[in-house]
């Protein structure tokens, strides 16, 4: 039997800020130390689990509520579970917070990068279409995004690579005791 201690990674912050490429490198990190690890990403999880729901607030909040509830029962289960999304209203991710936690752990990665920085980064012309008005409740152009207030991490996406903002998140992770600390001269996939 594994005794591996489940915790949830929640990644948020707009899109292109870097969630999915930093969430990736800590997924490959805590596998290559042997660990049970899911991640769940908003493109994917829209893609089926919530493909019936659009982008207005209640639906947003449906889709992080159903995620939530997959991400509590991993973790209960002792699963390394890295969720990438979005999720841009304090009150959800408060209620994502309280929910897991009654399970197991949840640690707030807010990853931050401006929006302007993240509209040079798209590369699919979202944010142009957002700011040209042809896309409606577009997060951080027409409608709100609310940063963590106190999160356990915060990466810096403009100013770090996405090896770096990992780095961070992995240091962490070991300082807090939810994984061992990488044996001396062992290899890292984070640069």
């Amino acid at each position: 039997m594994s005794d591996q201690r489940g915790f949830t990674l929640w990644f948020t912050g707009l899109s292109g800020s870097g969630k999915t490429a930093i969430a990736k490198l800590v997924e490959r990190e805590l596998r290559d130390r042997g660990l049970k690890v899911e991640r769940l990403d908003g493109d994917i999880v829209r893609r089926s689990l919530t493909r019936d729901l659009g982008f207005s607030k209640e639906d947003r909040d449906r889709n992080i509520e159903r995620v939530t509830f997959v991400a509590k029962l991993l973790t209960r289960n002792g699963v390394a579970v890295l969720c990438s999304f979005i999720s841009p209203y304090r009150e959800r991710r408060a209620k994502t917070r309280q929910e897991i936690e009654e399970d197991g752990a949840f640690i707030e990665v807010y990853v931050e990068c401006p929006v302007e920085v993240c509209a040079q980064r798209d590369v699919k012309g979202l944010y142009a279409k957002a700011f040209a008005g042809e896309i409606e409740n577009f997060t951080g152009v027409s409608d709100p995004y609310e940063p963590p207030e106190n999160p356990e991490v915060v990466v810096h996406t403009a100013q770090e690579t996405p090896e770096e903002s990992a780095a961070k998140v992995i240091a962490y992770l070991e300082g807090q005791g939810y994984i061992k600390p990488a044996s001396a001269g062992e290899p890292t996939d984070l640069g």
